[in-house]
Formats: structure tokens, C-alpha cells, sequence
């Protein structure tokens, strides 16, 4: 019954005690790196939707990732702004997607389950990556070879890859 009024507190942060909580910790967030493994997760209702399970082999990782649209540089040599082909590119990758990744390169031996986001400032966005030793929790059933968000598999990535509906 928490989690509920947790998950609703969680939906319209303004409206709750969410914002208070999170401008404090924000401001602690920021001097940390950008991937930090926290004890307990930020969000424990979403985590726990998302497969976080409070025991050994369960690793929940905060990454900081910059926000903003992609910007290319400017060449040197002349031709017309509308040419310059600076302005309105977009990334192919979500940047929840790019959390993950970068999650899974600081921790190798771990494998990432899936993420969600925490919070957002006027220049970063923190997710919170939820990761897996496969050592452990062999009966996870998660698979070998290179990591499943490497090749697309976690939800963050099935969303890139148009294969989930939302």
C-alpha cells in the first residue's frame, strides 16, 4: 500500500513532498561523480516494478548524464548557416540509454537490468541503473556473450529500437 501513494507522490513531484527532498539531495548529487552505487534505491517502488530485489547480486547505480539536444561543431570554412548542418540533429539514443551504458562499462562484471529516471536540472539528468551479478543470480536466466544493453535488450533500449509501444 506504500508504494502506491509513493508511486503517486513520484507522478506529479511539484504537487508532493518529492520536490523538497529531491532540491536538497540535488545539490549533494552534483558534486558527486557521474556514476555513483548506492545503497538502496532513490525510487523503491519503481525499482522494484522494474525487478530490484533487495538481496546479494542486486546493484543499484545513480548516473549522471548532461542534458541538451546535440549540438555538432561549426566548420571552419564558409558556406551558408542553413549548409553549416550544426542545429537540429538529433541522438539516435535516448539518454537513459546512454545511463546504462555507461553504467555497464564502469561495472564489467555486472549486467544491467533496467533503469529509470530519478531527477533533472537545467543541465543534467540522473537515472538510477539496476544491475545484476550473473555470478550470483545464475537463475536469472540473462543470457552470455556482451551485455544486454549493448545488443538492445533492456527496455530503455527495446524503446530505441521500436519494439515497444510507448
Amino acid at each position: 500500500m506504500a508504494y502506491k501513494y509513493m508511486a503517486e507522490a513520484w507522478r506529479k513531484p511539484s504537487e508532493s513532498y518529492v520536490e523538497e527532498i529531491m532540491r536538497q539531495r540535488i545539490v549533494e548529487w552534483r558534486k558527486e561523480p557521474a556514476i555513483v552505487r548506492i545503497d538502496k534505491p532513490t525510487r523503491i517502488d519503481r525499482a522494484r516494478r522494474l525487478g530490484y530485489k533487495d538481496k546479494p547480486g542486486y546493484v543499484v547505480v545513480r548516473v549522471r548524464v548532461r542534458r541538451s539536444g546535440f549540438r555538432k561543431t561549426r566548420p571552419d570554412s564558409g558556406r551558408r548557416p542553413k549548409r553549416m548542418g550544426v542545429l537540429k540533429y538529433k541522438l539516435a539514443k535516448s539518454l537513459r540509454l546512454i545511463a546504462e551504458e555507461r553504467a555497464a562499462r564502469k561495472f564489467p562484471n555486472l549486467e544491467v537490468l533496467n533503469s529509470y529516471w530519478v531527477w533533472e536540472d537545467g543541465r543534467y539528468k540522473w537515472f538510477e541503473v539496476i544491475m545484476v551479478d550473473r555470478n550470483i543470480l545464475p537463475e536469472l536466466q540473462l543470457g552470455k556473450g556482451r551485455g544486454r544493453v549493448f545488443r538492445g535488450l533492456t527496455s530503455a533500449g527495446r524503446k530505441v529500437r521500436g519494439l515497444l509501444a510507448k
